[in-house]
């Protein structure tokens, strides 16, 4: 049998693999949250975040990518309309995973993954920007200094 490629897969096959990762992908934007073993979380997690980064855009051919995702047109709805707004200033990390204890009959581990609803804080964004506008000045001048 051949390998796969990125690691070992979570299904019997790539295909199980894709239908999970999109129930799961349902799930998460339905509830705000599911709980289930690590690895699941952490494979679903930049799935997720593509689809929201898809949603935020909003045009017809970004809902038409994350319509081959999730096939609930009402969940669609949902996650282009109030998920991608609550998501709009946030440039990423739309998702958390904490992890719980083990399971109690096969000791696997479990972890939460949940939607970050928390609004980003301004001030961050503030200091982001003076410190990457501090250093264009410092190239400014270096590039000045140096054509001297």
């Amino acid at each position: 049998m051949p390998k796969p490629k990125k690691g070992p897969r979570l299904a019997s096959s790539p295909a199980h693999e894709r239908l999970m990762l999109a129930n799961m992908a349902t799930s998460l934007f339905r509830h705000g949250q599911i709980t289930t073993t690590l690895p699941k979380a952490k494979r679903l997690r930049p799935l997720a975040e593509r689809l929201i980064t898809f949603a935020k855009r909003g045009d017809l051919h970004s809902r038409r990518r994350v319509m081959r995702v999730i096939r609930d047109k009402s969940i669609v709805h949902e996650l282009f309309t109030s998920i991608a707004k609550t998501m709009e200033q946030r440039e990423g990390g739309y998702t958390r995973i904490v992890h719980l204890p083990s399971r109690q009959g096969d000791n696997a581990p479990m972890a939460v993954i949940s939607l970050v609803t928390e609004p980003v804080s301004p001030k961050k964004a503030v200091v982001r920007e003076a410190e990457s506008a501090a250093k264009a000045a410092a190239k400014a001048d270096d590039k000045a200094e140096s054509a001297e």
